[in-house]
């Protein structure tokens, strides 16, 4: 019986820790959403930006933190960030609460993990509705998340 009872109690910390470590991987990535790509980290570059210059959005700037990372003597695995955004939608998102001004123009962080797999990540509009406590401006949300997903998807595939 001491036996089986040990089983038990170690069969229980196996999956509390299972639970743990999967709490903590979702708690470090609260506000992200990240879309596997299909492409390297430049082709997935280069095919966010032609994307959103297919869609009237403003580029404001491209980083790539790999590069500035290598001229201090850094490695950095390939990443790359791009600003962008477009005032017919953010205007109006500031106007329902100017702090949210903080979290824009939107970015997309696309980078390398250690197994070598490539991401484009961004922040989930709705933990910047929470975040900022925006409220009156949902119908413009609902277009920012939709336009996010798609534009990441069609630069991921």
């Amino acid at each position: 019986m001491k036996e089986v009872g040990q089983s038990v109690i170690s069969k229980m910390s196996v999956l509390l820790i299972m639970y743990c470590s999967v709490f903590v991987a979702n708690a470090a990535s609260d506000g992200v959403i990240s879309v596997a790509s299909q492409h390297d980290v430049n082709q997935t570059a280069e095919r966010m930006l032609s994307i959103l210059e297919q869609k009237g959005m403003t580029v404001f700037n491209q980083v790539k933190h790999s590069d500035g990372a290598e001229k201090v003597g850094i490695e950095l695995r390939d990443t790359q960030l791009i600003i962008f955004g477009n005032p017919k939608v953010g205007s109006p998102l500031m106007k329902c609460q100017q702090l949210i001004a903080l979290d824009l123009p939107q970015k997309a962080l696309i980078w390398q993990d250690e197994a070598g797999k490539v991401w484009i990540s961004y922040n989930d509009p709705q933990y910047l509705v929470k975040r900022h406590q925006v409220a009156g401006c949902d119908p413009v949300f609902g277009k920012v998340s939709g336009a996010l997903a798609a534009i990441s998807k069609a630069a991921a595939n």
